[in-house]
């Protein structure tokens, strides 16, 4: 008996489940597999003893590797991995101890590069995105054990300065990102990390003079192989030459090379098709990680796990049951001098035709084959190709493009008002476009897609709302029934909120809209939830490419915007004009109702609130 117990406790280890957390549980389940579900007391009684010895036994040797916990199933016991076997613990998610001392869990989770040799190299670190983002990023990742010690981090740009330099410019947003005594004293260490060269952006010569520096570094670290991420925080212009420079002279040649390039990845389908075939003269696609942050937002990535792990919601995620989905992006700002880089793409461009069609696609595409593991990264992008190769090109018809003029109180300026903006511009900072799916799950389904820069608020969310109830005209003796809608907001407050009907409060039974409401911030409150950033950075350094675009989702993107870009361009389109700080252009709010979505002018959200998040869920399209 004590052989077989330990035998079940290794197979235990062997899958993910510690079950020694809970020896009660585990004496019952043993007992039960040696003699029956008759005589489980009685076993459980007399074996109890020597089966927790060797529950001990075994459990120092493996405590260091996993933690977790049993779940009971129709009175018999379950062992499960803890991926999927939660903790009874409410306040808290369910998370799997990862321990980067052990190989068994560093290929686990996909982290061999921990012990390996590693140098990330930041490209354009002396502008803004490498200072405000990518750089308190790899702090964070630092921080939380996912960034190793011996790492080497390598600031490049062209401008004049040292390695101090470099350290005291970085060094007020890696202190911001420090929230805790931990993370304070670890700050000095990781700006030791950081070093600065300078050169040319497609200059071999000069990569190849800070490789030489990067090769001495990589032999003080004293690993057989070693790891290179070139993070491109430059412009779109010199993505090819830099990409060409570090082929000739950057490749590491004991282990990966990998690219992470911003966008935008062109500026229509030719330039970004362009683009592709001249960087994968270069890297492969499995080298090239092209980063929209917009994929590394917690409820963007929650979007997969809450379709395809709830049996009630892949059910009803089609056209039978879903009249019309509103995907909104508001800023309430302008292009506070930045016109100049803006007006040369427009909010479509910018927002649209990338941050918004990948939140679209993982919203409408097919079940993956798989959404974890090696396998997953072209497994979830395969489904959402095949999504977009099925939306037929926009018509001019179904855009409404605006651009802000000056605020009402005239206290905000007009976006032509930017010194940076060219006199003139009809570039737009508003845009709705309707578009339709054409496959089964969602043929006749409007697809409404809205961003605009100073609107009246802040946020970005999804709204999908259901068809009108059957009877529901008539069965409350004529009051209205209010379309069911599921929204889900990705910033600034992450949650999701499903509106529904309850019976009003009192003596008669009228329908009256309620919300069922998981805000994450209220819900979730002190559990680490990483940036967008460093979530990605991450997935690089793991070599997972799932949350990044693919060049054939960026091709098919393309083919969506680029004719109507194409007709507003031909025909010179003039922007309508709209208030800083409005809704919009009106002509969009008459689109979205001639599209189909029904707006409830009589709902006010009635749901929890906390100081942090006083408006958390303000109800939009009015």
């Amino acid at each position: 008996k004590s052989e077989m117990a330990t035998s079940l406790l290794r197979a235990s280890i062997r899958g993910a489940y510690p079950l020694w957390t809970r020896p009660e549980r585990l004496t019952n389940s043993v007992s039960r597999l040696l003699m029956g579900n008759a005589q489980a007391a009685a076993a459980t009684r007399t074996s109890r003893a020597w089966l927790l010895a060797s529950a001990g036994a075994v459990a120092a040797t493996a405590s260091s590797m996993y933690s977790g916990n049993a779940e009971t199933e129709g009175g018999n016991e379950t062992i499960r991995s803890e991926a999927t076997a939660p903790r009874r613990n409410w306040s808290q998610p369910s998370v799997m101890q990862f321990n980067p001392n052990s190989d068994e869990s560093r290929h686990f989770f996909q982290m061999d590069y921990l012990k390996e040799g590693l140098t990330v190299m930041v490209i354009g670190a002396s502008g803004d995105l490498a200072k405000k983002k990518t750089f308190p990023a790899l702090f964070d990742l630092y921080c939380n054990g996912f960034l190793p010690e011996h790492a080497t981090l390598v600031g490049y740009s062209r401008s004049n300065m040292s390695d101090d330099d470099l350290r005291e410019r970085i060094r007020p947003y890696v202190e911001e990102q420090a929230t805790t005594p931990e993370q304070k004293e670890k700050v000095e260490r990781f700006l030791k990390k950081c070093f600065y060269r300078r050169g040319m952006y497609g200059s071999e010569k000069h990569m190849s003079a800070t490789i030489q520096d990067i090769e001495k570094w990589e032999a003080a670290q004293g690993f057989s192989n070693a790891n290179r991420l070139f993070y491109f925080a430059i412009p779109p212009s010199v993505f090819v030459p830099q990409a060409a420079a570090i082929k000739a002279a950057g490749v590491s040649p004991s282990g990966w090379t990998r690219l992470i390039i911003e966008k935008p990845f062109g500026n229509d389908l030719a330039s970004a098709e362009k683009m592709a075939r001249e960087l994968n003269a270069h890297f492969t696609e499995r080298d090239i990680y092209r980063i929209d942050h917009y994929l590394g937002k917690e409820m963007v990535q929650n979007m997969m796990v809450f379709r395809f792990s709830n049996v009630l919601w892949e059910r009803l995620w089609n056209r039978d049951t879903v009249d019309s989905v509103l995907i909104t992006f508001k800023e309430p700002f302008g292009t506070e001098g930045r016109g100049g880089y803006f007006d040369g793409y427009g909010i479509v461009r910018d927002i649209m035709q990338n941050h918004l069609m990948q939140v679209l696609a993982l919203l409408a595409m097919e079940p993956p084959t798989t959404l974890d593991g090696p396998e997953s990264s072209d497994a979830i992008r395969d489904e959402k190709v095949k999504v977009l190769r099925a939306i037929p090109p926009i018509q001019l018809k179904d855009l409404v493009l605006g651009q802000y003029a000056k605020s009402e109180d005239g206290t905000k300026p007009a976006y032509t008002d930017d010194e940076t903006v060219p006199e003139g511009s009809l570039a737009a900072t508003f845009a709705q476009a309707t578009m339709y799916i054409k496959n089964k799950r969602w043929d006749g389904v409007p697809f409404i897609m809205k961003a605009g820069k100073a609107l009246d608020e802040r946020k970005a969310e999804i709204r999908i709302q259901f068809k009108p109830a059957p009877a529901g005209t008539f069965q409350f003796a004529g009051h209205a029934c209010p379309r069911n809608e599921m929204v889900i907001r990705l910033q600034p407050y992450p949650g999701i909120m499903l509106k529904n009907n309850v019976k009003s409060p009192g003596l008669r039974s009228l329908p009256l809209q309620s919300e069922l409401d998981l805000s994450y911030n209220l819900r979730y409150a002190g559990t680490y939830s990483p940036d967008a950033y460093t979530r990605l950075i991450l997935d690089t350094l793991r070599g997972v490419q799932a949350t990044f675009v693919r060049e054939d989702e960026l091709r098919e993107s393309w083919k969506i915007f680029d004719p109507v870009l194409e007709a507003v361009d031909r025909a010179r389109v003039r922007p309508l004009p709209y208030p800083y700080g409005s809704r919009g252009p009106r002509a969009a709010d008459e689109a979205r109702l001639r599209a189909g979505y029904v707006y409830d002018s009589t709902y006010v959200y009635q749901g929890v609130r906390s100081p942090s998040r006083s408006s958390a869920w303000k109800d939009i399209p009015r």
